[in-house]
């Protein structure tokens, strides 16, 4: 029997209204969807919660800074801070150490209107380390004036906790690009002609007294690249002598000798040519010098005595035309031909061997070729080139490849190796999408908040850049490794060192793009150089510490947001953090008492309770600055003498 509706024959007009309609349940939900959003909600939402999550990090990066900050004032200050205290106890503490008086009410005034009185002749010098006028905490404090956001200046306060605030006048800084300027013909018995009155009191002042007694620090010398042919020949070796002569009347310890492997190996593989080197070494026997060697696995477009082209050897060219993916590659697909890439450390393309199996080679031999004046204490340290211009980074700011400073570079992994390299770890990640570079990190000379990719809040602190970050930089730390265990079977138990570079520009924003893109994954909110240091530490490395640029000190409009002092404080704290041994490059000439002075409180710093001290000191020019008669040699004898820890006589009586 049919079954009738129950309203099927109501009147309209009396019949009550139907139930509301309700939303279906279970699988009938299915059928009925709800309306989606319009497209510009969905949009306005999403960039909502975008804005949230940085608004986090924001708030996460001002608290860490805080934190810093007040923990270093209550170690290294001995500031008397409560535990939750803000900005206002930190602004009361710093103005009661200058001598203000602060009442609770925040009613500030001076204690005395009496100036304070400056301190014993005696104590005045290098070694005044609470003066706020030393240079570079001076420089410091107008980079991070009030006012200045706290997001340009997390990058300066993102250090370890354990790192001492007293250290910032360690720092290696030159303040200004040398310029040829005359000091008049001087040589070293009439040096004294070359100062002022007023240079000698002020170098009277800056080096009476100060370093005697402190630890030895040995200083060596480079000589010229152009003293070697590509024939591996000593092109003139009565001007060796001469200036090795020159060297020693200076009190040098030793020089700097580049042994290159486009010279060595230049014609056939695993044929040695070292006849060169071995006369050059002989004669700074006779000058006992010691010696430190740079096995260097680079190219070099320009050499000391001339226009003379020190490439890789030829047969690795040779094969460069059929497989030119053994090199460095940029995303346009040009190529690097300063040093291979490290993605072919363990492929077998260089006729037969890898890339690694032909630096073990070679520094094999060179063990086997010198090993005598090894043990007799003549080379004191073997320096080992790990990248561009013979220091642990990617070519990323190639100027071959157009780069100009403060450009932020471009990653160079898009060579085949490295790509397989890359879709290998994405695919075990589960990402394989994730197997391609960034398409918005910019060109070689971008600015790094013109780019989606290191602009703040930008894609290298997401998700998928993370990944190809911790990628990137692990690329870097596995070939020191292979490396650096093959280096300690050959050298059998001899000093070696490892060249870190100073990337400093952009290190005052979040990203710090270029060294992102040189392979030290350093951002704000990571420490990019303790996994590499740890790697070192591991083989007991020397790490040598390179400061060089066309800019040392921060200035107020600076394009770059270069921060030198901080980068080095940095490097060189971490690395004695963790047991390492720290040496100093200058690839300039010092000129300036000031600049010696600052290079001698790097040296040996001042009130380090933990007294580091640099193992070595290194003087890198590309030519031989130390003979040109217009350096100021009573300077430079000083400032040997202080590096020595030796007693010095005053310029003035």
């Amino acid at each position: 029997m049919a079954t009738k509706h129950p309203h099927g024959d109501a009147d309209p007009a009396t019949s009550p209204p139907p139930p509301p309609s309700r939303r279906p349940r279970g699988f009938a939900s299915a059928s009925a969807p709800a309306a989606p959003p319009p497209p510009a909600r969905r949009r306005g939402e999403r960039e909502r919660e975008r804005e949230k999550e940085r608004t986090k990090l924001r708030e996460r990066q001002r608290r860490a800074i805080t934190s810093r900050m007040l923990a270093g004032l209550r170690q290294h200050g001995n500031f008397p801070l409560p535990a939750r205290a803000d900005m206002n106890d930190v602004l009361a503490a710093l103005a009661r150490a200058a001598g203000w008086t602060v009442h609770p009410d925040g009613t500030t005034f001076l204690s005395s209107p009496q100036p304070p009185l400056p301190p014993p002749a005696q104590f005045q010098g290098a070694f005044q380390a609470t003066s706020l006028e030393t240079p570079v905490f001076t420089n410091s404090l107008n980079s991070y004036a009030v006012g200045t956001p706290l997001d340009s200046q997390a990058s300066a306060l993102q250090t370890d906790d354990s790192l001492s605030p007293s250290s910032l006048d360690s720092v290696v800084v030159a303040e200004q690009c040398i310029k040829n300027e005359s000091f008049g013909n001087s040589s070293s018995a009439n040096s004294l002609n070359c100062m002022g009155s007023d240079q000698l009191l002020r170098a009277s002042a800056v080096w009476a007294g100060d370093y005697t007694k402190t630890p030895y620090i040995p200083l060596y010398a480079s000589l010229s690249m152009g003293i070697i042919n590509c024939y591996c020949q000593l092109v003139d070796p009565e001007a060796v002598r001469a200036e090795l002569r020159h060297l020693k009347s200076l009190n040098v310890d030793g020089v700097i000798v580049d042994c290159w492997w486009g010279i060595v190996e230049a014609w056939t593989p695993q044929k040695y040519e070292w006849s060169g080197y071995r006369d050059l070494f002989g004669i700074i026997k006779e000058f006992k010098l010691k010696v430190q060697v740079v096995l260097s696995f680079h190219g070099s477009g320009e050499c000391g005595s001339g226009p003379v082209l020190i490439a890789l050897p030829r047969w690795v060219m040779e094969i460069a035309q059929e497989n030119q993916d053994i090199f460095f590659t940029d995303r346009e697909g040009r190529r690097n031909t300063e040093c291979l890439s490290w993605g072919i450390d363990k492929e077998r393309v260089l006729r037969g061997r890898t890339g690694i199996e032909v630096y073990f080679d070679f520094m094999r031999s060179f063990h086997m070729e010198f090993r005598t004046l090894s043990e007799e204490g003549l080379i004191s340290a073997i320096e080992i080139g790990l990248g561009a211009s013979g220091e642990l980074r990617y070519p990323s700011c190639s100027e071959k490849m157009g780069w100009r400073y403060p450009g932020i570079g471009e990653f160079q992994c898009y060579d085949r190796y490295m790509q397989k390299n890359l879709r290998q770890s994405a695919l075990t990640r589960g990402h394989l999408f994730w197997a391609r570079g960034p398409d918005n990190a910019g060109y070689y000379n971008s600015r790094s908040h013109e780019t989606g990719f290191f602009c703040d809040g930008g894609d290298y602190d997401s998700y998928y850049g993370r990944f190809f970050l911790n990628w990137y930089s692990g690329i870097l730390i596995d070939h020191v490794d292979q490396v650096l265990s093959l280096a300690t079977l050959a050298f059998d138990g001899a000093a070696v060192v490892v060249k870190i570079p100073s990337i400093y520009w952009w290190y005052r924003t979040a990203s710090h793009a270029a060294e992102l893109t040189a392979g030290f994954y350093n951002p704000t909110n990571r420490d990019g150089y303790s996994p590499v240091f740890r790697m070192l530490k591991k083989h007991s490395i020397i790490l040598k510490v390179v400061c060089y640029g066309p800019e040392f000190t921060v200035q107020e409009n600076d394009e770059a947001l270069a921060d030198p002092e901080g980068l080095t404080w940095q490097v060189m704290n971490a690395a004695w953090d963790h047991g390492l041994s720290v040496s100093v490059e200058s690839a300039l000439p010092c000129l300036d008492v000031d600049m010696y002075s600052r290079i001698l409180d790097t040296a040996k710093p001042r009130n380090d309770p933990d007294r580091h001290h640099l193992s070595f000191f290194a003087y890198r020019q590309r030519t031989p600055f130390l003979l040109q008669r217009d350096v100021c040699f009573s300077e430079l004898e000083t400032f040997v003498k202080c590096m020595h820890g030796e007693a010095i006589q005053n310029f003035v009586d």
